[in-house]
Protein backbone atom coordinates (compact mmCIF):
# COMPACT_ATOMS: atom_id res chain seq x y z
CA UNK A 1 0.00 0.00 0.00
CA UNK A 2 1.24 3.54 -1.15
CA UNK A 3 1.14 6.41 1.69
CA UNK A 4 2.12 9.70 0.85
CA UNK A 5 4.63 10.90 4.61
CA UNK A 6 5.73 14.43 2.79
CA UNK A 7 4.71 16.51 0.40
CA UNK A 8 6.03 19.98 -0.79
CA UNK A 9 6.95 21.84 -3.80
CA UNK A 10 9.67 23.46 -5.55
CA UNK A 11 10.23 26.14 -8.28
CA UNK A 12 11.07 25.23 -11.90
CA UNK A 13 12.66 27.59 -14.01
CA UNK A 14 12.05 30.19 -11.16
CA UNK A 15 8.14 30.68 -11.88
CA UNK A 16 6.55 27.64 -11.63
CA UNK A 17 5.93 25.31 -8.64
CA UNK A 18 6.45 21.42 -8.99
CA UNK A 19 5.07 19.15 -6.34
CA UNK A 20 7.20 16.46 -4.93
CA UNK A 21 6.46 14.00 -2.50
CA UNK A 22 7.95 10.69 -0.54
CA UNK A 23 5.70 8.38 -0.27
CA UNK A 24 5.77 5.27 1.92
CA UNK A 25 5.72 0.99 0.61
CA UNK A 26 5.13 -1.43 2.95
CA UNK A 27 7.08 -3.91 -0.47
CA UNK A 28 10.70 -3.19 -2.18
CA UNK A 29 8.96 -1.55 -5.60
CA UNK A 30 12.11 -2.14 -7.60
CA UNK A 31 12.88 -5.83 -6.01
CA UNK A 32 8.88 -6.37 -6.97
CA UNK A 33 9.60 -5.39 -10.66
CA UNK A 34 12.62 -7.26 -11.20
CA UNK A 35 10.25 -10.28 -9.68
CA UNK A 36 7.57 -9.84 -12.21
CA UNK A 37 10.22 -9.24 -15.09
CA UNK A 38 11.96 -12.54 -13.73
CA UNK A 39 15.09 -10.54 -13.56
CA UNK A 40 16.47 -10.89 -10.26
CA UNK A 41 19.64 -13.08 -9.13
CA UNK A 42 19.14 -15.91 -6.95
CA UNK A 43 20.53 -14.14 -3.72
CA UNK A 44 18.40 -11.13 -4.40
CA UNK A 45 16.06 -9.77 -1.66
CA UNK A 46 14.12 -7.06 -0.87
CA UNK A 47 16.21 -4.56 0.86
CA UNK A 48 13.25 -3.23 3.71
CA UNK A 49 13.91 -1.25 6.53
CA UNK A 50 13.45 -3.23 10.30
CA UNK A 51 9.85 -2.14 10.17
CA UNK A 52 9.09 -3.70 6.89
CA UNK A 53 8.69 -0.72 4.78
CA UNK A 54 10.75 1.52 1.92
CA UNK A 55 10.32 5.18 1.20
CA UNK A 56 10.56 6.69 -2.75
CA UNK A 57 11.06 10.17 -3.96
CA UNK A 58 8.17 11.46 -6.71
CA UNK A 59 8.97 13.94 -8.64
CA UNK A 60 6.22 13.92 -11.41
CA UNK A 61 2.68 15.33 -11.06
CA UNK A 62 -0.30 12.70 -11.75
CA UNK A 63 -0.46 10.75 -8.77
CA UNK A 64 -2.33 9.66 -7.01
CA UNK A 65 -4.77 11.60 -9.05
CA UNK A 66 -6.67 9.73 -11.95
CA UNK A 67 -6.30 6.59 -10.47
CA UNK A 68 -3.08 6.03 -11.57
CA UNK A 69 -0.43 3.73 -10.66
CA UNK A 70 2.45 5.09 -8.28
CA UNK A 71 5.60 4.83 -9.99
CA UNK A 72 8.84 6.15 -7.78
CA UNK A 73 11.75 8.72 -9.32
CA UNK A 74 13.56 7.13 -6.92
CA UNK A 75 16.10 4.03 -5.01
CA UNK A 76 14.24 2.88 -2.09
CA UNK A 77 15.38 4.62 1.38
CA UNK A 78 15.07 3.17 5.02
CA UNK A 79 14.47 6.49 6.43
CA UNK A 80 11.91 9.17 5.36
CA UNK A 81 14.73 11.86 6.06
CA UNK A 82 16.96 10.25 3.54
CA UNK A 83 14.17 10.48 1.01
CA UNK A 84 13.60 13.85 1.66
CA UNK A 85 17.53 14.90 1.51
CA UNK A 86 17.55 12.81 -1.97
CA UNK A 87 14.79 14.86 -2.99
CA UNK A 88 16.19 18.25 -2.13
CA UNK A 89 20.01 16.42 -3.99
CA UNK A 90 17.71 16.15 -6.98
CA UNK A 91 16.52 19.38 -7.88
CA UNK A 92 18.12 22.81 -8.80
CA UNK A 93 16.13 24.56 -5.74
CA UNK A 94 15.27 24.46 -2.47
CA UNK A 95 11.72 22.22 -1.66
CA UNK A 96 9.39 23.91 0.74
CA UNK A 97 8.47 21.11 2.76
CA UNK A 98 4.44 20.98 4.30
Amino acid sequence: METIVATGHWIYGGVTPTAVCVVMLDYDFWHAVGEADNDLDEDESPQLNPEGRLYYVRYRPGWPVGGQSFWPDSQGFHTVDDAIAAAEAGVPGPITWR
